[in-house]
């Protein structure tokens, strides 16, 4: 995390000095920086910057990551628009300036804010930074609005955020490299490390909120700016502000994913939907002379959408919810304005969006590292749903729960459902067949029903989904080529033959989903079923056969099974129990999409679980259990029975046969005479922990109970046997005795790392599943030859979690003793 700070700090410093050279030398007719290759330089910057920002680990939520995101978009839009002056794309006296106004401006009152909240949290380090680049960009504003203001003056402040940037990088990488020895004055690490320690549970869930809802300021700030005169007009030069807060808003989107905030994720998918709708209409006029038209319909049906999210996001917090509200009214603003983006009232929205984005990201950046919060209605709420019977919120750790183990990410579906509602009514826009640019529908199909939709399917596919996943991938696939193509004069008469060969692969493609989604549940067989009437309209519009209103209903269809989906999908994630059903498979399955499993699955932390699953194993059952490595599967040694179940169910491999595992060394206590001392000792020694060691097979292995079973385990000649460092497990054992194990998989497969694992590679082959979330390591055992320990010589069948030397280590100390 300290080499995450120091990157971001040397990368602001690095982009501080290089705008202090430009305008140290703006003045002279060859300046010492070109505008092309400052802009370019930016550009890395900013990546750089964004690198430390997202690195950041999210259990400190250190004002670093607002602050590192925050300049890496601005410096992003600053230098594309540098590159575009450079090129001679801004001919115009005063392009530049126009173009640089609203980003400037913009990001003055967000560097203010996280200057002002620097303060108030105890982070005076980055309330300097943040406080100097705010001040430099309130020069160049000035500079560019006055001239008396030279710019030397934006230099100096651009050279001061250098200096203090550099100041504190140095401060902590000679901290890192003296291991504290050496702290410059300011810069020691030892009382922050201890407040973020204390504050590591008090913080916002998502500290990616509030640099979402500073783009939120940015976008609304070019509209702002040409409603109230700041700039003349609204060109091509607006462009990067737009595309670049709508690029880094989707990032925000993944971010926030990951930080398990499915609602606020939803809700800048759809703002960057805007931010690129808004980019397209700025940049249309560049090749034809009058603006472009918006489709009402849609705008109504987003409006829709972005009111449902705000009633959801309500019950999680208030502000918020309210916040989305103006959204709404920024749409039905859209949808009622014939000139769309460059009409005065949508631009007159654009103002509070504006003031709202600015208040609420304030909120969201103090409660970010407070302790005493800013109110925002949910303790009200959670009381008032508290009376209910009907509605309980969800709440804990599995909230996020995936369907096949461990994500670092939440559900995406809420998000792509709802592209999938913007993309259909999208296509209902009837454009002009000799100037289909004329109308806005790529930025509506492309983004929201290709890139969003394609994001949907990769977080889907994190989650285990595989069927959703790839069904969501597909139509992504479908939206983009089939948007770019119709809508963007691309599809041609001659061209017609070889569209329709695409679109029939794509359905052939689908009919495969449609037949899988039959064991999924009814909701997913009609989302699949429905979107082949969309391809079938693709097909019959390529081959210009298309019957007069069948795509208006195909597309209608489509988008009112999205949309239930989107409303289902929406309140499984905020309530207990399923308020809108999706309906149980068409065609039910033994394992996994059947429903109901007759395997039990219970919690780990229970000592009544542990004694369950040992009923079991007494009574012959195989069962998945937790270990200090992957999930297992198990058999009591008492009942051979179970031994050779668990041999079939696993169809085990000849060279990869089961082993045994024992709680303590006094379970062999009987045998005992039977192993050499130097093994004995080396066993007591090394256990407990995650080495197996493969011992010579003997007479020993007849005190386990386990008969002509026997044979299942280890080899003739040898057997493996360890005592886990687990303390679940051991418990287990010492309620059990013995127990025969093997991997909770097929053999050939990746090893199991979480309960939801176990079932969905077994099936019924198993009976009970112990509960412990994901495993604490994705590696296996160590397994040691002992075969020959008594000559003074181990071997290793496989280095796993505990490396050769430690091992090593281990049995020379035995040898000594």
């Amino acid at each position: 995390e300290s080499l995450h700070s120091c990157i971001g700090l040397l990368g602001i410093s690095a982009g501080s000095l290089l705008l202090a050279v430009h305008f140290y030398s703006s003045l002279r007719a060859a300046p010492l920086i070109p505008s092309t290759t400052l802009g370019v330089l930016l550009l890395i910057v900013s990546a750089l910057l964004a690198y430390a920002g997202i690195r950041r680990s999210l259990r400190n939520a250190s004002l670093l990551v607002s602050l590192c995101l925050t300049l890496s978009a601005l410096w992003s839009g600053y230098g594309v628009i540098l590159i575009l002056a450079g090129q001679r794309v801004l001919p115009g006296p005063g392009d530049a300036r126009d173009a640089l106004v609203p980003g400037l401006a913009t990001f003055t009152l967000a560097l203010l804010l996280l200057a002002v909240v620097g303060f108030l949290c105890g982070e005076p380090l980055l309330a300097l930074v943040a406080a100097a680049v705010s001040l430099a960009s309130a020069h160049e504003v000035a500079l560019h609005c006055s001239s008396s203001l030279g710019p030397s003056a934006v230099a100096c402040s651009h050279l001061s955020v250098c200096l203090l940037g550099g100041y504190f990088a140095l401060g902590r990488i000679l901290y890192l490299l003296t291991k504290g020895k050496v702290a410059l004055p300011g810069t020691d690490l030892t009382k922050k490390k201890a407040q973020e320690q204390g504050r590591a549970n008090t913080g916002s869930t998502n500290p990616f909120s509030a640099p979402g809802l500073l783009l939120n300021m940015l976008s609304a700030s070019v509209f702002c700016c040409r409603l109230l005169g700041v700039t003349h007009r609204l060109f091509l030069g607006h462009v990067p502000w737009l595309w670049v807060a709508g690029t880094y808003q989707i990032g925000i989107c993944v971010l926030s994913y990951r930080a398990m905030d499915v609602l606020m994720a939803t809700a800048f998918g759809f703002t960057s939907i805007l931010k690129f709708a808004g980019g397209y209409c700025l940049l249309y006029p560049t090749w034809q002379p009058e603006e472009p038209s918006l489709p009402t319909p849609f705008l109504v049906v987003f409006s829709i959408l972005f009111a449902v999210l705000a009633l959801f996001l309500s019950l999680q917090s208030p502000v918020d919810g309210l916040y989305l509200l103006v959204f709404v009214s920024y749409c039905i603003a859209l949808a009622c304005s014939p000139r769309g983006f460059f009409a005065g009232g949508p631009q007159g929205v654009a103002v509070a969006i504006f003031l709202a984005s600015a208040l609420v990201a304030l909120i969201h950046l103090y409660n970010v590292r407070a302790r005493a919060k800013i109110p925002t209605g949910k303790g009200a709420v959670k009381a008032l749903l508290a009376r209910s019977s009907l509605l309980k919120l969800q709440e804990g750790p599995e909230l996020h729960a995936p369907y096949l183990g461990y994500s670092k990410y939440a559900d995406a579906e809420v998000l792509t459902y709802a592209c999938s509602v913007l993309a259909s009514f999208a296509l209902t826009a009837t454009g002009d067949p000799q100037g289909p640019l004329a109308t806005v529908v790529i930025p509506w199909v492309v983004v929201a029903g290709g890139i969003l939709k394609l994001l949907g399917g990769s977080v889907a596919f994190a989650r285990g989904k595989t069927l959703e996943s790839s069904a969501f991938i597909l139509y992504s696939v479908m939206w983009i080529i089939w948007g770019l193509t119709r809508y963007g004069g691309l599809c041609g008469p001659s061209r017609s033959f070889h569209t329709a060969v695409g679109i029939i692969s794509f359905m052939l493609f689908n009919s495969f989903i449609v037949f899988c989604s039959l064991f999924l549940n009814m909701a997913w067989f009609f989302y699949s079923l429905a979107f082949m009437l969309i391809a079938v309209s693709f097909l019959l519009d390529a081959i210009h056969a298309l019957p007069t209103g069948y795509d208006i209903a195909a597309t209608l269809i489509f988008g009112l099974v999205s949309f239930y989906c989107f409303l289902a999908a929406l309140s499984s994630s905020t309530f207990e129990g399923c308020c809108l059903p999706m309906g149980g498979p068409v065609v039910q399955l033994s394992g996994v999409g059947a429903g109901t499993t007759k395997c039990l699955h219970l919690p780990a932390r229970k000592a009544s679980s542990v004694k369950r699953i040992a009923d079991i194993l007494r009574s012959g059952g195989t069962c998945g259990i937790p270990t200090d490595t992957v999930y297992v599967l198990v058999a009591a040694c008492s009942r051979p029975d179970a031994v050779e179940k668990a041999h079939r169910s696993k169809r085990q491999a000849q060279d990869r046969p089961m082993s045994l595992w024992i709680s303590s060394l006094k379970q062999l206590e009987p045998a005992k005479h039977l192993f050499t001392p130097l093994l004995w000792d080396f066993m007591e020694a090394a256990w407990p922990s995650p080495i197996s060691l493969v011992i010579p097979r003997g007479e020993w292995v007849d005190f386990l109970g386990m008969k002509d079973s026997a044979k299942y385990v280890g080899t003739p000649q040898s057997v493996a046997i360890r005592i886990p460092d687990c303390s679940v497990t051991t418990h287990l054992i010492d309620l059990v005795g013995p127990i025969v194990v093997t991997s909770a998989n097929p053999t050939g497969e990746a090893d199991t790392t979480h309960h939801n694992q176990v079932y969905a590679k077994l099936g019924d082959k198993v009976d009970a599943v112990l509960c412990g979330g994901p495993s604490p390591e994705n590696i296996a055992s160590t397994v040691v030859d002992c075969t020959k320990i008594d000559s003074g010589n181990i071997g290793f069948f496989r280095v796993g979690i505990i490396p050769k030397s430690q091992v090593l280590q281990i049995l020379e100390q035995v040898q000594k003793k």
